[in-house]
């Protein structure tokens, strides 16, 4: 029988500690890379170099923000629920000498940045654990801190065309619209359709980019997820 592993930031703990559940890896994100050869083909480094500062919103054991400060300089700070992952994250900032902090504490709202302070804020498979009043407020609070032709890099689960998010709506359903109850986390979890996420981010930012995950067939499905890059106006 597999051993629960207890919910939300308790979950996260024993995955970082142990493993088992998630492939948690070291290794900066594929989807972030394709990001950062977006913006320089946009902007070159205007965006990606020294005087940068990232907010990274569920950042794990820091991975992505290690590998944005490594290859461009970037100064960054991470947030985390899971105190395992924010240690594993300061021994290797501590071992490294980067500029980057890292604190253990949800995603959710407020976010104790100065306004127009973040040059980059990454929110990717994190936000969708909130409730629907604390992703609103989180939007809210991302526009806020970002500066002006900042970027959002956003990236979570997809409904659209998604038969295993169907049935885990069916099977385990959350108290919130397209909500449901995570089987091995023990929490509530989000799934967007891309009409949700064009309407909520369309209102504040510019979406230069959105990529979508093939759907997959069969009863092994993957499961789908949308990648947005958005800007904060400079006007």
């Amino acid at each position: 029988m597999k051993k629960r592993r207890g919910k939300g930031a308790n979950f996260w703990d024993a995955e970082y500690k142990e493993g088992g559940h998630l492939a948690l890896s070291t290794n900066v994100s594929e989807d972030l890379e394709k990001f950062t050869r977006f913006l320089e083909r946009e902007s070159g480094r205007s965006l990606l170099n020294v005087t940068a500062s990232v907010l990274d919103l569920g950042c794990g054991n820091g991975r992505n923000l290690f590998w944005l400060s490594e290859n461009y300089g970037a100064r960054g700070i991470g947030y985390d629920i899971s105190g395992s992952a924010i240690s594993q994250a300061k021994k290797r900032t501590a071992e490294a000498g980067l500029p980057l902090s890292f604190e253990t504490r949800s995603i959710a709202p407020p976010i104790t940045l100065p306004d127009n302070s973040q040059t980059l804020v990454l929110d990717m498979m994190a936000s969708h654990f909130l409730n629907a009043a604390e992703r609103a407020e989180l939007i809210e609070e991302i526009y806020r801190v970002l500066k002006p032709g900042g970027f959002l890099f956003y990236k979570t689960f997809l409904l659209d065309e998604d038969k295993h998010a169907e049935r885990m709506l069916k099977e385990s359903p959350g108290t919130e619209p397209n909500t449901y109850i995570h089987p091995e986390i023990g929490v509530p979890e989000h799934v967007s359709t891309e009409e949700e996420i064009d309407e909520l981010y369309g209102r504040r930012f510019m979406i230069h980019k959105v990529h979508k995950s093939h759907r997959h067939k069969g009863a092994q499905a993957k499961r789908r997820s949308i990648v947005i890059y958005a800007e904060k106006p400079a006007y």
